[in-house]
């Protein structure tokens, strides 16, 4: 099969081949079935980045860089191997909920024109959604939000900090966000743990986030540990228009209340109904701001 398969890929290099529909998807799925195989069996014949490499000869773009290194399961440990695990879950989660539902309660339009939405979803409660148009590239959008997550103090006032933990392969990190204070604020602080997932499918780039756990990381003075149960943010180049991105975000949150008592930190829903919506329409206002102000470095 991988034979047979490398002679195709040697077709498609030829020019009259190269844009026949479905035979350029075909060869690379199944090149890197066969290669991909093969190194997961522990061949030693085959490198780790022929996947990557055929997909570049063949012309396939992607927004997100190729990996850099040596990606195969073998170099992970357990616990790396379990924030992957993870990334991926959250990320089928959020395919599966853009894909099938479709009955979105309206809850407020931006100044900026995005639409906020919301739906009770079984397993997360109540679902919110946030979506705008950004005058801005989907590759511009990626490394803000991924490549250079720590930066995102900078320009989002609600943020105190933001850490990368650990980086696992080339698509997940394990970071810890700590928000600001805020005088008035009737949430209050709060910090997080979470495995960050980069998902790519057709044009469209997925940055998925879900809580999760560390040894490492005690609590936080002065803050109480919540959780993202489930942070989709999906950037897609607009249809004629790529100089500009189709932004969707999904957020589901577990603000928690205080271990010391039952009542210090609780939080109404009624509020949390509002708190989550608003956070994100000024995510996304300061998030504009910082593009339109700020060159690509």
């Amino acid at each position: 099969m991988l034979q047979a398969t490398i002679k195709l890929c040697c077709g498609i290099a030829h020019d009259h081949l190269r844009h026949l529909p479905g035979l350029k998807t075909t060869a690379i799925a199944a090149i890197q079935k066969d290669t991909t195989g093969l190194m997961v069996r522990g061949s030693h014949h085959l490198s780790s980045k022929i996947p990557s490499y055929i997909q570049r000869v063949m012309g396939k773009e992607t927004a997100c860089p190729e990996p850099a290194g040596d990606t195969r399961p073998s170099q992970f440990s357990n616990v790396d191997l379990s924030y992957i695990t993870q990334g991926e879950a959250a990320l089928q989660q959020a395919l599966s909920i853009l894909q099938q539902h479709t009955s979105w309660q309206a809850e407020m339009v931006l100044d900026n024109k995005a639409t906020m939405s919301s739906a009770a979803l079984p397993g997360l409660g109540k679902v919110f959604r946030a979506e705008v148009v950004l005058p801005m590239p989907v590759a511009r959008l990626h490394q803000e939000l991924f490549e250079r997550i720590e930066q995102m103090p900078q320009w989002n006032p609600a943020i105190r900090a933001v850490k990368v933990l650990q980086r696992i392969g080339t698509d997940t990190l394990v970071t810890h966000e700590v928000t600001a204070p805020s005088p008035g604020n009737l949430v209050g602080q709060r910090d997080f743990v979470s495995v960050r997932h980069r998902g790519r499918k057709e044009t469209a780039i997925y940055l998925v986030g879900t809580a999760t756990h560390i040894e490492k990381l005690p609590l936080q003075e002065g803050c109480i540990r919540a959780e993202s149960q489930l942070s989709c943010i999906v950037l897609q180049p607009l249809a004629g228009d790529p100089s500009h991105t189709r932004f969707t975000w999904l957020l589901s949150m577990d603000l928690k209340a205080s271990a010391n008592t039952l009542l210090e930190g609780w939080i109404p829903k009624s509020v949390i109904n509002r708190v989550l919506p608003q956070s994100q329409a000024d995510f996304i206002k300061h998030l504009g701001r910082h593009l339109s102000t700020t060159t690509c470095p």
